[in-house]
């Protein structure tokens, strides 16, 4: 069982918000999910940044920490290129991480957190069910988990908990490069790095922040 999941973001998005900084959160969010090169680059160079030049995430990321792509909602093929894989190979190519493992997959499809409405996400419980380990590896210290956005973190701690399954001794990590401010009505800017925790609470996942 894990309490709670270390976690650690860069960029915020508004899903409703009104103001400047709110539409171009949508606008990134558009990009990441259109696997768009150019900008993804730049997201992960912006992230580097902060852990070298700025000190930032020095809890989360190390060089000798397996990152770990988180699967879509969807089974997919080997040779499938997501939007959380495709950030893991771009922070393992940027120093950040000793290697990507796809090991962890879907073993059948469950319905889309973004587009489902609040009371019919998907729990914890039912995105750990659907998940599977698939090739091994040999034993690691460290596993960063890697995703795209994070709203409330059921996915991660899902995740997390089935990880712990094949590294049991492993110190578990969690980063999306997007935290979703849905309780927030508008964003100051769309940079804000931040650490926390998603942690277990009445049953459910609770990020805190």
């Amino acid at each position: 069982m894990i309490g709670a999941l270390p976690f650690g973001s860069c960029y915020v998005y508004s899903p409703r918000g009104r103001n400047a900084a709110s539409r171009c959160s949508r606008r990134l969010r558009a990009r990441l999910k259109a696997l768009d090169e150019p900008w993804i680059a730049k997201y992960v160079a912006r992230v580097h940044h902060q852990v070298v030049e700025q000190g930032l995430f020095s809890g989360l990321f190390d060089s000798r920490a397996m990152l770990v792509p988180v699967p879509r909602s969807a089974p997919m093929r080997n040779v499938e290129v997501w939007v959380a894989r495709r950030l893991a190979l771009a922070l393992q190519q940027a120093g950040l991480g000793a290697g990507v493992w796809m090991g962890l997959q879907r073993r059948y499809a469950i319905r889309k957190s973004a587009t489902a409405p609040d009371g019919e996400r998907p729990s914890v419980a039912q995105q750990f069910e659907s998940l599977t380990l698939g090739t091994s590896l040999a034993a690691v210290d460290r596993v960063l988990l890697v995703d795209d956005v994070v709203t409330k973190g059921r996915t991660l701690l899902a995740a997390a908990l089935r990880v712990r399954e094949v590294f049991p001794t492993a110190e578990v990590r969690a980063f999306a490069l997007v935290r979703t401010m849905g309780l927030v009505t508008d964003v100051a800017q769309l940079v804000e790095p931040c650490e926390g925790e998603i942690r277990w609470h009445a049953g459910d996942a609770l990020r805190a922040p």
